[in-house]
């Protein structure tokens, strides 16, 4: 399971009803998750298990691998769903990895077939997840179709929405899954660009910065916790905002010294 598949699971645990409403177009008024883990012998567990208004179970699961065993897989999930409960269920995969959709959504065999569902986000317009008006749907909208939208006026208002709707650890957290999943739709560039012209953020709350700070005073051990912590600022800083100027205006180092610090991180990275 990797970095970006966690990310993203622990992201739509908590959008189970907007999926339902706005992605699967599912009419719902109460989702109750299912706690019971559906585990076997190789320690698959599904992601998302829900009672769906006491009419249908809806099992979710969130994939950025295209995966040729995934018929099989979704397949033992059914029936491990179905031996606890009489209910319907309906099964989706929501694919949100960066290369094109090649999975089949079936297992054909002599005397049956089983189907399930697969959502491919990038066909999911943008504006169904930007209108929930949530860090965790703004997270999510990244990943969509933009419908020709100006990417970076696109991603700059998902950051500047984010930054109000969360405190100064919501913001770091969110910004940090933005960056990670923005990857998957080679948009990395205009995130950092939408955080860079962000300019009323304090920048001690991006999450580039807290590295940088931590990394400075991890350093700062073996060359001086004030020289340190002074390059983890820069670091941190110059991530964001290239303009020694104004990286001397932000942190009140010399713009001499920040100068001469950039130049020894550039030295380092060489």
């Amino acid at each position: 399971m990797g970095k970006k598949d966690i990310i993203s699971k622990d992201v739509i645990n908590t959008l189970v009803i907007d999926i339902a409403k706005y992605i699967l177009k599912i009419d719902v008024t109460k989702v109750t998750l299912i706690d019971k883990e559906f585990q076997r012998v190789e320690d698959r567990r599904a992601d998302v298990v829900a009672n769906v208004d006491d009419k249908f179970i809806l099992h979710l699961e969130i994939q950025n691998q295209n995966d040729k065993k995934m018929p099989l897989r979704m397949m033992r999930y059914y029936t491990d769903i179905k031996s606890v409960t009489k209910l319907p269920i309906k099964q989706y995969i929501i694919y949100i990895g960066k290369y094109v959709l090649s999975m089949p959504d079936y297992v054909k065999d002599l005397d049956f077939i089983y189907k399930y569902n697969i959502i491919d986000m990038k066909k999911i317009d943008c504006e169904n997840l930007i209108k929930i008006d949530t860090p965790d749907s703004l997270v999510l909208a990244i990943l969509c179709d933009f419908q020709g939208k100006d990417k970076q006026e696109v991603i700059n208002y998902i950051i500047k929405r984010i930054y109000e709707l969360t405190d100064d650890n919501g913001f770091r957290k969110y910004i940090l899954m933005l960056e990670e999943l923005s990857e998957n739709r080679n948009l990395k560039k205009q995130v950092k660009e939408g955080e860079r012209m962000l300019t009323e953020i304090d920048y001690k709350k991006l999450p580039s910065y807290e590295l940088g700070f931590e990394m400075g005073a991890e350093k700062g051990i073996e060359r001086g916790i004030e020289k340190g912590i002074q390059k983890g600022q820069i670091q941190g800083l110059y991530l964001l905002e290239k303009n020694p100027k104004r990286i001397s205006e932000l942190t009140g180092i010399d713009e001499v010294e920040v100068i001469k610090i950039i130049e020894e991180i550039k030295k380092e990275k060489n």
